[in-house]
């Protein structure tokens, strides 16, 4: 007998389940911050060359990440894994020609014969002393000073004369414009910062015998080979995956109640015809601004693509000198942040209309205040970024301009008006959802919506916790509070009570099990969704206590993933729903929000499920972070998640708020931009992506983390040939996907603004 049919009520239990998985995971996640703070690699207060002359001090590593940061080299190559893959890592690469280096001055002293014409004996004597002199750590804690050996001091005098070839053309740097950086003092600061990433990557940390990094890049030559502790926390977390597998389904097996079970009996489809107010009709031009966003990111993302597949040139016009590939690449990611975001932000104004009732006064007021003021910070962040990366703002760089840090952007002000209209958003949240707050059947799940809302401002405020002198492990750490629990955690919860209430509003479930698999699903992504946040600091300067707890509650994240094919067939029966007269069944209502809904379902567990899993073990992430096989599950899961369940959204709303008439013309579209989506994105990955990434992690695996970034790999041939076979599911995507979502939206709004009904919305 199922729960509800033994009382009819929820057993308090989920909600204590949930809170106290919350506050655990949470606990142990803020624990593993602060020890970033303890365990980063030491910023040395100068580093001395034999002689005891200084070669660069503390303050021009921290300066030299600001150049990092001001000339958004985040978006062109990466440090530690972390950044882009238009460009090189750099860490690795100069601790690979460093290696080099040494190695033919250790060959020359020795055997006074070049490196490369070593016998295999001779090599492996040199490459020995090579690993021995990069692993000793020479750093003196008490006098903050790193004494380091000739060949150090001289590989590091010849970076300027390094980083202006590398900025003197677009075909080398992966389409910067060419002397990106000209400045001296700018660039003996950059080659600071980039020398003590080398250095922290394979120096040994004191007590262990590998670097601050886990031994992070890998490179033999350099010494860098994969540790024992990665090794042993992939295996048990297999183990822990495993178990928890087992464990939530024999829960499933023994509880029938558990998941998206249908009402009994017949649906009504109620939604139909149901009338909108005035501040549900206010969002109609959210939406049309999400598909106009959608097909921005859209096109520049494919103007990135081709800088990977052609770097100097697009179809012969010199688009570097103009839109380099490093803002293209912020503007694509933060496009896509702004749009799926305010797909969310609307549909949430949307659905708390419905649930609340109706519009408290001066609503739509309010909701039109809050589109302006997202407009602003979208456009003038946008614009920001474009002149900081130009060198237009030398004193407001960080501030009004573009911060650096990948995924964060934009500004420090655009970044507080962004969290002050989220806040703002909440406001209007809780005033239309206070009639269900006093209504005993809607309490509960009204509550859980604004626990949900709330929690969007509140952890976006980590993004503000640094800035661009903050080291950068820490910065890492704080990073991916908003990369991963902010977007993978919360939104994720975020989406969860949204398809619950559409559910809901839909009438084909009760609002006991759309509560409770509210509260199975924070209980089911937070137990490993927390802690498994530290997956992305395994090699950035944290201990293996991180790796140890991450790789075990990391694995637990594909658990709730794996379950979604338990729920598929439920979803493809609450798409089918039968009248009550006569038995006959009737068309859906909402039949493509449902088909959105189940895209969601499918590219959760491949994008975010498998193709997640496959690169989240310690040992796999070792070889593959900061390579296509990243780009290959970002994409998966952001677009095949958050995406279609933004554009969901935006479908639900139109077909909502326009007559019948007018649904009847833009079907047609809505129809083609979903299959055009969902195959386009399916080609992505089969075509291009997912192959692309393997045979760069064979590359890893055959000659080093730094040749499968290097030009030496990325501009072969064959790589060039799989990025230029992206093209057909690129066109796909925006042509027969973004297009006809964006017509929809667009014409939805204007032609839908003269019928759509008055005001006035059903209670649940």
């Amino acid at each position: 007998m199922s729960e509800s049919q033994r009382n009819g009520k929820l057993s308090p239990w989920w909600r204590r389940a949930s809170f106290l998985t919350m506050a655990l995971g949470f606990s142990v996640l803020l624990l593993l911050t602060v020890k970033a703070y303890h365990e980063a690699p030491p910023i040395p207060g100068k580093v001395t060359s034999p002689d005891g002359s200084v070669l660069f001090t503390g303050e021009d590593i921290r300066d030299g990440q600001q150049v990092f940061l001001k000339y958004g080299l985040m978006d062109n190559g990466s440090i530690w894994g972390h950044g882009a893959l238009l460009g090189p890592d750099f860490s690795a690469e100069y601790l690979h020609t460093l290696a080099l280096h040494i190695a033919t001055s250790f060959a020359q002293v020795r055997y006074g014969l070049p490196f490369d014409n070593l016998t295999p004996a001779q090599r492996a004597i040199v490459e020995a002393e090579v690993r021995t002199e990069l692993k000793q750590n020479r750093y003196d804690a008490q006098t903050g000073v790193l004494a380091v050996g000739p060949s150090y001091e001289a590989w590091f005098r010849h970076q300027s004369s390094a980083w202006n070839a590398y900025f003197s053309s677009p075909v080398k740097n992966g389409g910067l414009g060419a002397g990106t950086i000209r400045d001296p003092g700018d660039l003996k600061q950059l080659s600071a910062f980039v020398a003590w990433t080398a250095w922290a990557s394979v120096a040994n940390r004191p007590g262990t015998t590998h670097s601050y990094t886990n031994n992070f890049p890998f490179d033999s030559v350099a010494g860098n080979t994969p540790t024992a502790d990665a090794v042993l926390w992939s295996a048990l977390s297999l183990v822990f995956l495993l178990g928890g597998t087992a464990a939530v389904l024999l829960a499933f097996g023994k509880f029938d109640y558990l998941g998206w079970q249908a009402r009994p009996g017949y649906l009504h489809p109620k939604l139909l015809g149901a009338r909108v107010t005035p501040g549900q009709r206010a969002t109609l031009k959210y939406f049309a601004l999400v598909a106009l966003l959608f097909l921005a990111q859209t096109l520049v993302g494919g103007a990135v693509a081709h800088y990977r597949a052609d770097p100097g040139t697009f179809y012969g016009f010199d688009l570097a000198a103009w839109l380099p590939s490093n803002l293209l690449r912020t503007w694509h990611l933060q496009l896509a942040i702004f749009w799926i975001a305010t797909a969310y932000v609307a549909g949430a104004l949307f659905l708390a209309a419905a649930l609340g009732g109706g519009d408290p006064a001066g609503q739509k007021k309010g909701i039109d205040t809050l589109f302006w003021a997202l407009v602003i910070v979208v456009v003038g962040s946008l614009l920001g970024e474009w002149a900081g990366m130009r060198q237009m703002l030398p004193q407001l760089w960080f501030w009004l301009g573009d911060q650096g840090w990948e995924y964060l952007e934009l500004g420090r002000a655009w970044q507080m008006l962004l969290a002050v209209a989220l806040l703002f958003w909440f406001g209007l949240l809780v005033r239309a959802l206070a009639p269900a707050l006093r209504n005993a059947e809607r309490r509960e799940i009204a509550g859980l919506f604004l626990c949900a809302a709330i929690a969007i401002p509140v952890f976006y405020l980590p993004a503000m916790f640094f800035d661009g002198t903050t080291h950068f492990s820490v910065v890492d750490a704080w990073r991916f509070w908003i990369i991963h629990l902010w977007v993978e955690g919360f939104f994720e919860f975020f989406v969860t009570v949204m398809v619950a209430i559409i559910f809901l509003q839909f009438g084909v479930v009760t609002r006991l099990t759309a509560t409770r698999v509210i509260y199975l699903d924070a209980i089911l992504y937070f137990t490993g969704g927390f802690i498994g946040t530290g997956h992305h600091w395994y090699w950035t300067g944290q201990t293996s206590f991180n790796m140890a707890l991450s790789a075990l509650f990391s694995a637990l994240e594909v658990v709730p993933l794996t379950l979604i094919t338990l729920d598929a067939w439920d979803f493809v029966r609450l798409s089918r729903p039968v009248a009550d007269i006569g038995h006959q069944r009737v068309e859906v209502p909402h039949q493509w929000t449902f088909h959105f809904l189940m895209a969601v379902g499918f590219w959760n567990f491949v994008g975010a499920g498998i193709f997640g899993f496959l690169i989240n073990l310690p040992i796999v992430s070792y070889f593959e972070t900061g390579t296509l096989l990243t780009i290959n599950h970002g994409h998966a899961a952001m677009m095949g998640v958050f995406g279609m369940l933004g554009v969901g959204l935006v479908v639900f709303a139109i077909r909502q708020t326009v007559d019948e008439a007018l649904w009847r013309d833009l079907e047609k579209y809505i129809r083609v931009g979903f299959w055009g989506l969902n195959g386009g994105l399916l080609m992505m990955v089969v075509m291009s992506l997912f192959p692309a990434g393997i045979l760069q992690l064979i590359d890893v695996l055959e000659n080093g983390y730094w040749h499968a970034r290097s030009l030496a790999y990325t501009g072969s041939d064959l790589a060039r040939l799989l990025e230029w076979s992206r093209l057909p599911g690129d066109l796909v995507f925006i042509v027969f996907g973004v297009v006809p979502i964006a017509v929809a939206a667009v014409r939805a709004y204007f032609d839908g603004r003269k019928t759509i009904r008055a005001a006035g919305v059903p209670l649940l």
